[in-house]
Protein backbone atom coordinates (compact mmCIF):
# COMPACT_ATOMS: atom_id res chain seq x y z
CA UNK A 1 0.00 0.00 0.00
CA UNK A 2 1.51 3.35 -0.98
CA UNK A 3 -0.68 5.82 0.84
CA UNK A 4 0.16 9.11 2.49
CA UNK A 5 -1.25 10.99 5.48
CA UNK A 6 -4.53 12.81 5.02
CA UNK A 7 -3.54 16.15 6.48
CA UNK A 8 -1.49 18.10 3.93
CA UNK A 9 -0.91 14.96 1.89
CA UNK A 10 2.66 14.98 0.50
CA UNK A 11 3.43 14.86 -3.20
CA UNK A 12 4.19 11.31 -4.29
CA UNK A 13 7.47 11.02 -6.20
CA UNK A 14 7.93 7.72 -8.03
CA UNK A 15 10.62 7.60 -10.70
CA UNK A 16 11.66 3.96 -10.63
CA UNK A 17 12.30 2.19 -13.92
CA UNK A 18 9.18 0.01 -13.82
CA UNK A 19 6.79 2.62 -12.39
CA UNK A 20 4.72 3.29 -15.52
CA UNK A 21 4.37 -0.33 -16.58
CA UNK A 22 3.58 -1.39 -13.03
CA UNK A 23 0.92 1.32 -12.69
CA UNK A 24 -0.76 0.18 -15.90
CA UNK A 25 -0.77 -3.41 -14.64
CA UNK A 26 -2.21 -2.44 -11.26
CA UNK A 27 -4.89 -0.31 -12.92
CA UNK A 28 -5.80 -3.32 -15.06
CA UNK A 29 -6.00 -5.68 -12.07
CA UNK A 30 -8.00 -3.43 -9.70
CA UNK A 31 -11.37 -3.48 -11.54
CA UNK A 32 -11.03 -7.24 -12.03
CA UNK A 33 -10.67 -8.11 -8.35
CA UNK A 34 -13.79 -9.63 -6.73
CA UNK A 35 -15.91 -7.22 -4.69
CA UNK A 36 -15.21 -9.20 -1.51
CA UNK A 37 -11.47 -8.47 -1.72
CA UNK A 38 -10.54 -5.57 0.58
CA UNK A 39 -7.36 -3.48 0.94
CA UNK A 40 -6.79 -4.90 4.45
CA UNK A 41 -6.97 -8.43 3.07
CA UNK A 42 -4.35 -7.50 0.47
CA UNK A 43 -2.12 -6.04 3.19
CA UNK A 44 -2.41 -9.35 5.04
CA UNK A 45 -1.66 -11.22 1.82
CA UNK A 46 1.48 -9.14 1.29
CA UNK A 47 2.66 -10.02 4.79
CA UNK A 48 1.88 -13.68 4.14
CA UNK A 49 4.12 -13.42 1.08
CA UNK A 50 6.95 -12.18 3.32
CA UNK A 51 6.41 -15.17 5.62
CA UNK A 52 6.57 -17.51 2.61
CA UNK A 53 9.82 -15.90 1.47
CA UNK A 54 11.35 -16.26 4.93
CA UNK A 55 10.23 -19.89 5.14
CA UNK A 56 11.88 -20.72 1.82
CA UNK A 57 15.24 -19.33 2.92
CA UNK A 58 15.11 -21.17 6.23
CA UNK A 59 14.14 -24.43 4.55
CA UNK A 60 17.05 -24.08 2.12
CA UNK A 61 19.18 -25.60 4.89
CA UNK A 62 17.34 -28.83 4.13
CA UNK A 63 17.32 -28.60 0.34
CA UNK A 64 18.18 -25.78 -2.04
CA UNK A 65 15.01 -26.53 -4.01
CA UNK A 66 13.07 -24.78 -1.25
CA UNK A 67 14.44 -21.52 -2.66
CA UNK A 68 11.70 -21.81 -5.27
CA UNK A 69 9.25 -21.10 -2.44
CA UNK A 70 10.98 -17.73 -1.96
CA UNK A 71 10.30 -16.78 -5.58
CA UNK A 72 6.60 -17.55 -5.16
CA UNK A 73 6.59 -15.58 -1.89
CA UNK A 74 8.06 -12.49 -3.53
CA UNK A 75 5.26 -12.53 -6.11
CA UNK A 76 2.60 -12.88 -3.40
CA UNK A 77 4.26 -10.09 -1.41
CA UNK A 78 4.31 -7.80 -4.46
CA UNK A 79 0.68 -8.55 -5.27
CA UNK A 80 -0.59 -7.74 -1.79
CA UNK A 81 1.70 -4.83 -1.02
CA UNK A 82 1.25 -3.11 -4.39
CA UNK A 83 -2.49 -3.59 -4.70
CA UNK A 84 -3.81 -2.73 -1.24
CA UNK A 85 -3.42 1.02 -1.64
CA UNK A 86 -4.16 0.90 -5.36
CA UNK A 87 -7.46 -0.88 -4.75
CA UNK A 88 -8.46 1.60 -2.04
CA UNK A 89 -7.82 4.51 -4.37
CA UNK A 90 -9.56 2.77 -7.28
CA UNK A 91 -12.71 2.19 -5.20
CA UNK A 92 -12.35 5.59 -3.50
CA UNK A 93 -12.46 4.05 -0.05
CA UNK A 94 -9.13 5.45 1.14
CA UNK A 95 -8.42 5.78 4.84
CA UNK A 96 -5.15 7.68 4.36
CA UNK A 97 -3.91 7.93 7.96
CA UNK A 98 -4.93 4.37 8.86
CA UNK A 99 -3.57 2.97 5.59
CA UNK A 100 -0.30 4.88 5.89
CA UNK A 101 0.27 3.69 9.44
CA UNK A 102 -0.77 0.08 8.90
CA UNK A 103 1.02 -0.34 5.59
CA UNK A 104 4.40 0.88 6.71
CA UNK A 105 4.18 -0.89 10.06
CA UNK A 106 3.48 -4.20 8.31
CA UNK A 107 6.10 -3.50 5.63
CA UNK A 108 8.78 -2.99 8.28
CA UNK A 109 8.10 -6.38 9.86
CA UNK A 110 7.90 -8.05 6.44
CA UNK A 111 11.21 -6.56 5.35
CA UNK A 112 12.89 -7.66 8.57
CA UNK A 113 11.52 -11.18 8.08
CA UNK A 114 12.63 -11.51 4.46
CA UNK A 115 16.10 -10.01 4.71
CA UNK A 116 16.71 -11.50 8.15
CA UNK A 117 15.84 -14.94 6.77
CA UNK A 118 18.42 -14.50 4.00
CA UNK A 119 20.96 -13.95 6.76
CA UNK A 120 19.72 -17.08 8.51
CA UNK A 121 20.13 -19.12 5.31
CA UNK A 122 23.34 -20.90 4.27
CA UNK A 123 24.10 -18.18 1.72
CA UNK A 124 24.58 -15.01 3.77
CA UNK A 125 25.85 -14.07 7.20
CA UNK A 126 23.23 -12.76 9.62
CA UNK A 127 25.28 -9.70 10.58
CA UNK A 128 25.68 -8.75 6.92
CA UNK A 129 21.95 -9.17 6.28
CA UNK A 130 21.21 -6.89 9.23
CA UNK A 131 23.55 -4.26 7.75
CA UNK A 132 21.33 -4.24 4.66
CA UNK A 133 18.19 -4.03 6.81
CA UNK A 134 19.63 -1.09 8.74
CA UNK A 135 20.47 0.73 5.50
CA UNK A 136 16.94 0.13 4.18
CA UNK A 137 15.33 1.30 7.41
CA UNK A 138 17.50 4.44 7.57
CA UNK A 139 16.42 5.43 4.07
CA UNK A 140 12.80 4.65 4.97
CA UNK A 141 13.07 6.90 8.03
CA UNK A 142 14.35 9.71 5.82
CA UNK A 143 11.42 9.18 3.46
CA UNK A 144 8.87 9.41 6.29
CA UNK A 145 10.54 12.51 7.77
CA UNK A 146 10.75 14.23 4.39
CA UNK A 147 7.04 13.55 3.81
CA UNK A 148 6.36 15.52 6.99
CA UNK A 149 8.81 18.40 6.74
CA UNK A 150 8.97 19.13 2.98
CA UNK A 151 5.80 17.48 1.74
CA UNK A 152 7.47 14.97 -0.60
CA UNK A 153 6.92 11.25 -0.28
CA UNK A 154 9.66 9.64 -2.35
CA UNK A 155 8.96 6.07 -3.41
CA UNK A 156 12.17 5.51 -5.36
CA UNK A 157 15.88 6.30 -5.23
CA UNK A 158 18.41 5.92 -8.04
CA UNK A 159 15.58 4.81 -10.37
CA UNK A 160 14.83 1.90 -8.04
CA UNK A 161 11.85 1.19 -5.81
CA UNK A 162 10.31 -1.73 -3.92
CA UNK A 163 9.48 -3.64 -7.10
CA UNK A 164 13.01 -3.37 -8.44
CA UNK A 165 14.30 -4.45 -5.03
CA UNK A 166 12.12 -7.55 -5.12
CA UNK A 167 13.34 -8.41 -8.62
CA UNK A 168 16.94 -7.98 -7.47
CA UNK A 169 16.34 -10.31 -4.53
CA UNK A 170 14.61 -12.83 -6.80
CA UNK A 171 17.60 -12.79 -9.17
CA UNK A 172 19.94 -13.27 -6.21
CA UNK A 173 17.81 -16.19 -5.02
CA UNK A 174 18.02 -17.87 -8.43
CA UNK A 175 21.81 -17.52 -8.30
CA UNK A 176 22.15 -18.96 -4.80
CA UNK A 177 22.26 -22.67 -5.76
CA UNK A 178 24.43 -21.82 -8.77
CA UNK A 179 27.03 -19.71 -6.96
CA UNK A 180 26.84 -21.65 -3.72
CA UNK A 181 28.01 -20.78 -0.23
CA UNK A 182 31.76 -20.69 -0.84
CA UNK A 183 33.84 -17.91 0.68
CA UNK A 184 35.53 -15.41 -1.63
CA UNK A 185 39.35 -15.48 -1.54
CA UNK A 186 39.40 -16.74 2.03
CA UNK A 187 37.70 -13.54 3.22
CA UNK A 188 35.09 -15.23 5.36
CA UNK A 189 32.41 -13.66 3.17
CA UNK A 190 30.36 -15.30 0.45
CA UNK A 191 29.64 -13.59 -2.86
CA UNK A 192 26.19 -12.76 -1.50
CA UNK A 193 27.72 -11.25 1.65
CA UNK A 194 29.84 -8.93 -0.48
CA UNK A 195 26.84 -7.99 -2.61
CA UNK A 196 24.79 -7.18 0.50
CA UNK A 197 27.63 -5.07 1.92
CA UNK A 198 27.72 -3.04 -1.30
CA UNK A 199 23.94 -2.57 -1.23
CA UNK A 200 24.02 -1.58 2.45
CA UNK A 201 26.79 0.93 1.74
CA UNK A 202 24.76 2.49 -1.06
CA UNK A 203 21.65 2.74 1.13
CA UNK A 204 23.52 4.35 4.03
CA UNK A 205 25.28 6.76 1.67
CA UNK A 206 21.95 7.75 0.13
CA UNK A 207 20.53 8.31 3.61
CA UNK A 208 23.41 10.59 4.56
CA UNK A 209 23.37 12.57 1.30
CA UNK A 210 19.60 12.97 1.27
CA UNK A 211 19.53 13.98 4.95
CA UNK A 212 22.26 16.58 4.49
CA UNK A 213 20.58 18.00 1.38
CA UNK A 214 17.20 18.20 3.13
CA UNK A 215 18.69 19.83 6.24
CA UNK A 216 20.46 22.45 4.09
CA UNK A 217 17.27 23.19 2.18
CA UNK A 218 15.26 23.61 5.37
CA UNK A 219 17.90 25.89 6.86
CA UNK A 220 17.97 28.01 3.69
CA UNK A 221 14.19 28.35 3.88
CA UNK A 222 14.40 29.34 7.54
CA UNK A 223 12.14 26.48 8.59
Amino acid sequence: MTTTPAAGAPTRIQQNILARGERRLLNWICPRLPAWVTPDQLTTLGFLGAVIVASGYMLSWIDEEWLGLCLAGYIVNWFGDSLDGSLARWRRIERPSYGYFLDHSVDAIGTLLMIGAIGASPYMRLDVAFMAVIGYFLLSIHTFLAAKVIGEFRLSYLAGGPTELRLMLMAMTVLMPIVGTGRVLGSGFSAFDLFAIVVASILVTLYILQSVATARMLRARGR
